[in-house]
């Protein structure tokens, strides 16, 4: 195929965990021409794919620092932790709010369809979430942003919702580790496995190729709001642990710590005939018996 039709994507925070298993599966479309925007906050060089371009930067400069006219942009570029946002209020904002900003005028200049990667919390306890903690209302309002521009000045776009996003590269370390790898963690090293309190707080576990998968399907074929991407299968933080097995050591509770948050995969499912196929179950039967 002649360069004139290969597709330009341009990935924020593709150098991240998600983002980077989304180039890993873009590249090997010979047609796709794939490039990273990242500012390695939590991103890693370590995540680099081969056959990607890589620049390095935050959302918030885009304009200056991107200077071509891409034909798909993935937004995953933000800050996505609900407990650690209210410590890290303003670099949420930076990232969330002026680079989330910054994004959608690049792409209202350019024409660009943009896959807006929103988060599941807005949906948490009744709708409450997403004024439950910094990182919550500012993924909320922002799906509202991206809406609005669709109305305002036409851009195409749509926008998905993650379930609690598990797999390989991870992070594992710090503030910014998931549940499971810290699970993981602990477990290999003989230690308590440690849960926020009460641990009846129920999560969809959702393992990052089923999450890569719909990614591309939504870029190719969705259009609008309310993509969710989440197995349909529910555990509590308890359960989780119990799988696990050892012994469990209970933190006290904290703030922005939704209990739980239904999981509306009907349009992937009936529009583009997706669904989860992996089990988190089965995922951490499988570790334990390779690390017992």
């Amino acid at each position: 195929m002649s360069e004139t039709a290969k597709k330009t994507i341009l990935v924020t925070g593709g150098a991240g965990f998600i983002g980077s298993h989304l180039i890993e599966k873009l590249v090997q479309d010979e047609d796709n021409i794939v490039v990273s925007l990242d500012n390695y906050f939590t991103g890693s060089k370590d995540n680099h794919i081969a056959g990607a371009t890589y620049i390095e930067g935050h959302t918030k400069d885009i304009a200056k620092l991107i200077d071509f006219a891409p034909d798909l942009v993935f937004h995953l570029g933000e800050y996505s932790r609900v407990e650690q946002s209210f410590d890290d209020l303003q670099i949420v904002w930076e990232s969330n709010k002026n680079g989330t900003f910054a994004v959608l005028e690049f792409c209202r200049k350019h024409n660009t369809k943009i896959v807006y990667a929103g988060s599941s919390t807005k949906f948490g306890d009744g709708g409450l979430g997403r004024d439950q903690s910094p990182y919550a209302w500012t993924k909320a309002t922002n799906t509202e942003l991206v809406r609005n521009y669709g109305t305002w000045f036409g851009i195409k776009y749509a926008i998905t919702y993650f379930y609690n996003v598990y797999g390989p590269r991870e992070i594992s370390t710090g503030p910014y580790a998931t549940l499971i790898a810290i699970f993981k963690n602990k477990f290999k090293n003989n230690e308590p496995l440690t849960i926020v309190a009460p641990g009846t707080q129920v999560r969809n576990f959702t393992h990052v190729d089923d999450i890569v998968r719909g990614l591309i399907l939504i870029g190719e074929k969705g259009e609008g709001d309310d993509y969710g991407l989440g197995a349909e299968e529910g555990y509590s933080i308890l359960n989780i642990a119990k799988i696990f097995g050892g012994e469990v050591a209970m933190l006290p509770e904290r703030k922005g710590n939704r209990m739980g948050a239904p999981v509306d995969s009907a349009r992937p499912r009936n529009e583009l005939g997706w669904c989860a196929e992996k089990r988190i179950e089965d995922h951490i039967k499988e570790f334990v018996k390779n690390n017992s």
